[in-house]
């Protein structure tokens, strides 16, 4: 197998396609597209984000030190796209793209957007500079999930939601099941152990 050596660069891809809402003190919010967004902790359940200071959400940020991470799906491919390259300094969002803010339940100035499968409440706990972007690592305050995607047993089926991701500049539409947790070393049915 032949590779070839490239400069240092982003690579952990696909990321997450996700739209952020957030909102300061005197009521103003925005939606903008965010890629750079994980997990941190489990317990207590942290996340982060990281945002370049020139975005317009930078400072709605900066102010209420909250927001919300929205998962995207097929449904919300478009906004996610127009939000990422529009700037909110120029247009509501929310209106272009025909989302709609819904209260969250932890926060009091970051909206959710109701269309999106699950919204991930987040306060700041810290930040890094880290040279291009701040880093906002943040608690989950809350978690809302569309009861849409419940089975009858009261799992959720997040795999139904038709989930979206970014790489390297395209969206993504997230494939079919391969394999559950813990499935390599599971023990099958009908094999003894040697």
């Amino acid at each position: 197998m032949s590779k070839q050596i490239w400069k240092p660069g982003n690579m952990v891809y696909p990321a997450p396609a996700v739209l952020v809402s957030c909102g300061d003190r005197k009521g103003h919010t925005n939606l903008f597209t965010v890629a750079w967004t994980g997990n941190i902790n489990t317990n207590p359940p942290m996340v982060y984000i990281s945002v370049r200071p020139s975005r317009y959400s930078y400072g709605l940020i900066e102010d209420s030190g909250e927001f919300v991470i929205n998962l995207t799906n097929e449904r919300l491919v478009k906004a996610a796209d127009h939000c990422g390259v529009r700037s909110g300094r120029d247009e509501d969002k929310w209106k272009v793209c025909g989302l709609t803010p819904g209260p969250a339940s932890g926060l009091r100035f970051a909206p959710v957007i109701r269309e999106s499968p699950v919204n991930i409440e987040c306060r700041v706990r810290d930040h890094l500079d880290l040279g291009s972007h701040r880093m906002y690592i943040a608690d989950v305050e809350a978690v809302q999930a569309d009861e849409q995607y419940l089975d009858e047993t009261g799992r959720f089926c997040l795999e139904k939601a038709g989930l979206i991701v970014y790489s390297h500049g395209d969206y993504l539409a997230l494939g079919e099941k391969l394999g559950s947790f813990g499935y390599s070393v599971r023990k099958q049915p009908g094999k003894k152990k040697r």
